[in-house]
């Protein structure tokens, strides 16, 4: 089975890669969507692809194969692939309720407003249901965003940013703390807090030592973005 999948995902990408535009894979693309979705694997090259295939051939366009590729593509943040996708759906289509719910989502997940996101979700889980492993990702997502911001976490801000509470929240952390480098804190008052791994953005000291040993040549690099 393991070989047939390998197989499927090598003669797929190949066909993207040696004729990108030619309208007879579609139905190959397509179906590589829905292996995507089953296998929970993903290849944003080959969905966009398809996404631009049916610009080309708006007749074929697949409304249920373009949500799909939409979820995998928030599934996919911090990475921009969710924009990329979204700029190739045509305007008329986005204003179909379904885009319009996913792209409010991905508007939360930006801000990280997490309880808007959640809230939101819950309200469009019929969309967001065909495809496993949607929320997994997304608890995945904002804990990378909490460690971008924070040493230590307190309890509520972990369950409110992920949705997990009571006893799955106990297990989650402990599950954690044992693969992830967690550790467990008391603070002054009741709240629990979540010791994250150090980063050089919730520990600045380290982007400080990580600058010091930077050649001259690549922090010139940067000048321009920040002007």
């Amino acid at each position: 089975m393991g070989r047939e999948q390998q197989q499927v995902s090598y003669t797929v990408e190949q066909l993207v890669s040696v004729n990108p535009y030619n309208p007879d894979i579609v139905s190959d693309l397509e179906n590589y969507v829905n292996e995507q979705v089953s296998s929970q694997t993903y290849s944003l090259e080959a969905n966009l692809c398809l996404l631009r295939l049916y610009q080309f051939e708006p007749g074929r366009m697949s409304i249920p194969i373009v949500v799909q590729i939409l979820i995998k593509a928030l599934m996919a943040m911090p990475a921009s692939d969710f924009s990329l996708c979204l700029f190739l759906i045509p305007e008329q289509v986005q204003m179909e309720e379904q885009f319009k719910t996913l792209i409010v989502l991905s508007h939360y997940l930006e801000t990280a407003r997490f309880r808007q996101f959640w809230d939101e979700a819950a309200k469009s889980r019929s969309i967001l249901e065909v495809v496993p492993g949607f929320e997994q990702a997304i608890q995945a997502y904002a804990i990378h965003v909490l460690s971008l911001t924070y040493q230590k976490v307190p309890r509520p801000v972990l369950a409110e940013a992920i949705n997990i509470e009571g006893l799955s929240l106990d297990k989650f952390i402990e599950h954690h703390v044992a693969n992830s480098g967690w550790a467990l804190e008391k603070s002054h008052g009741r709240s629990q807090l979540i010791v994250l791994p150090r980063n050089e953005f919730n520990h600045p000291e380290l982007k400080k030592h990580m600058a010091d040993g930077v050649p001259f040549k690549h922090v010139t690099r940067i000048f321009p973005i920040l002007s």
